[in-house]
């Protein structure tokens, strides 16, 4: 599909059920469906290829959904699908495993027969897809087919971080290039791979790189929660996650900034941000610099006018009066 973003609303009511159909049964895979809301149906689906998986969003009308073994006969991605739902729930039967998710994520396979039916409290049922080709998977499919069909909660842990991750995937990956893209394909599906082996209980089976990526996603949740901490240095960093100052490096060797770098970049943007609102105008810049963990004034300073190009003060004044 590339990047689809469309609706249903542009369709007569009569026919935006038949659109929604053939739009999942040509994209995505042959199935059966059917739906009670045939003449006030509401669809709206969104799709991003990121080379290695492809990310869609669905939000629609309750349906019901059944994939038989003719329907894989007929055409098969050979795909896992895992499906993060965040709004209503979804009933789901695959491989004799029955779960109702709501806010969490589950695993199938289009290999095999399912059934879902989604259920929408206030008449709409929304979710993520992540589309993993099956040969991309670095997991064992025999111990990945224990998930099928079953309820993978995101309340915390890898999954947590994944469900977050593929929330800003959906909102800023269509406005990234074609490289950005495909590196973020890379990402989601270390971080998918990384998820699914945590649930097999099999974090070790996963790939080097997979695992690598969990721990910089873990790394830079607890630098953005720690930035006005003025101890918060690489060393603490790597004390908290029980590594060597030498790992924590070589985890970030391949980013834009080393680890100090990135820290003082942020910190300086939430300085910016801050000294553009007008409602902080009372706040010295002493007590902003302070607040995002800058310990030395004269050393935000020259940090932020190498930054920007001007002081704070020059900048505060050239930001609230234009």
């Amino acid at each position: 599909m590339g990047t689809l973003d469309t609706s249903a609303a542009a369709v007569s009511c009569g026919d935006r059920f038949e659109w929604f159909y053939e739009t999942v049964t040509s994209e995505v895979m042959p199935v059966s469906l059917s739906t009670r809301h045939t003449t006030d149906f509401v669809a709206k689906i969104t799709d991003l290829d990121l080379g290695a998986v492809r990310v869609s969003t669905f939000a629609c009308s309750p349906v019901l959904g059944c994939r038989t073994s003719a329907h894989v006969r007929q055409g098969d991605p050979e795909h896992y699908q895992l499906a993060l739902v965040t709004r209503g729930a979804f009933r789901i039967s695959q491989q004799g495993h029955q779960s109702v998710i709501a806010g969490d994520l589950v695993l199938t396979d289009t290999s095999h027969p399912v059934e879902s039916e989604g259920v929408g409290a206030d008449g709409l049922v929304e979710m993520v897809l992540l589309q993993i080709p099956r040969a991309v998977l670095p997991l064992r499919s025999d111990r990945v087919d224990r998930l099928l069909g079953q309820r993978i909660p995101v309340s915390g842990g890898t999954t947590a971080i994944l469900a977050e991750f593929l929330g800003t995937l959906v909102r800023l990956g269509p406005h990234c290039g074609s490289e950005e893209t495909n590196r973020l394909g890379s990402i989601t599906l270390d971080l998918a791979t990384a998820g699914l082996a945590q649930q097999l209980g099999a974090l070790d089976e996963a790939p080097a790189e997979a695992r690598a990526q969990l721990m910089r996603q873990r790394i830079n949740a607890f630098i953005e929660n720690n930035l006005g901490d003025p101890d918060l240095t690489p060393q603490w960093i790597a004390d908290r996650h029980n590594i060597s100052l030498r790992t924590l490096y070589n985890l970030f060797r391949e980013e834009p900034f080393s680890v100090a770098a990135g820290i003082r970049r942020e910190r300086i943007e939430r300085c910016r941000a801050d000294l553009a609102r007008g409602d902080l105008i009372d706040q010295p810049v002493q007590a902003i610099a302070t607040r995002w963990g800058f310990s030395s004034v004269a050393a935000f300073g020259r940090a932020f006018r190498e930054a920007h190009g001007v002081t704070p003060t020059e900048y505060r004044t050239n930001a609230l009066h234009t």
